[in-house]
């Protein structure tokens, strides 16, 4: 028992570190993308059509791989910037480049819930660009961003999942080379009961951080 129960937590931590560095980076990468995505569209105060529908293109095909597809196709890639393919830090790579274009698409889409006189009256006030997207538009989305944050870590949960299959560790690896392969029913039980309370307490705390936003805009 003492086994299993080091195992369970070992695994645990190393989905943890999966996810939470790729949402990390998702973060970074992603919300400028989407607030790229937004301000260049047509009536947008940086009207840009053509880098718009690059940006737009590149996000819908990154969109469109699967991931277990996507995994295979960036082990060079992978393997090019940690050294090596397999494990729960290369794993991060192709977790973040499918987050990005994810959580992207989220954030475009709560900027285009900012009303649009909030942006007018600013431009009215002479606010530059940069001031409209850093003082206007992601304040006033910044409820929806973290609920876009939530949604993101929920589903790099799955994804990370995906990556234990071949060879990612966390609890996906785990339950493939325990409970599939060793015909271990209590360990797949076990993982999969984890991975339940681990996506409801990050929905939980995403909810929470939302409520204390909104309640004092």
């Amino acid at each position: 028992m003492a086994e299993t129960i080091n195992l369970l937590l070992s695994s645990t931590l190393e989905t943890l570190y999966m996810v939470f560095a790729s949402v990390f980076i998702a973060s970074i990468l992603g919300i400028p993308l989407g607030v790229l995505l937004m301000v260049t569209d047509k009536g947008q105060i940086l009207q840009n059509e053509i880098l718009n529908k690059i940006l737009s293109s590149i996000v819908n095909i990154f969109r469109s791989i699967p991931f277990v597809i996507l995994l295979i196709i960036l082990i060079p890639f992978t393997r090019f910037l940690v050294g090596k393919s397999i494990g729960t830090t290369a794993a991060i790579v192709p977790l973040s480049i499918a987050a990005i274009p994810f959580l992207g698409r989220l954030v475009e889409t709560a900027l285009r819930e900012v009303n649009s006189g909030v942006i007018e009256a600013a431009q009215a006030m002479g606010a530059s660009y940069m001031q409209i997207i850093l003082k206007v538009l992601i304040p006033e989305a910044l409820p929806s961003i973290i609920s876009g944050i939530t949604i993101t870590a929920i589903n790099l949960i799955g994804y990370s999942a995906m990556a234990g299959v071949i060879g990612g560790g966390g609890l996906g690896d785990l339950a493939v080379r325990y409970g599939y392969q060793r015909f271990m029913l209590d360990i797949m039980l076990y993982t999969v009961a984890i991975l339940v309370l681990m996506v409801q307490l990050i929905q939980m705390i995403g909810d929470r951080i939302v409520k204390q936003i909104s309640k004092y805009r």
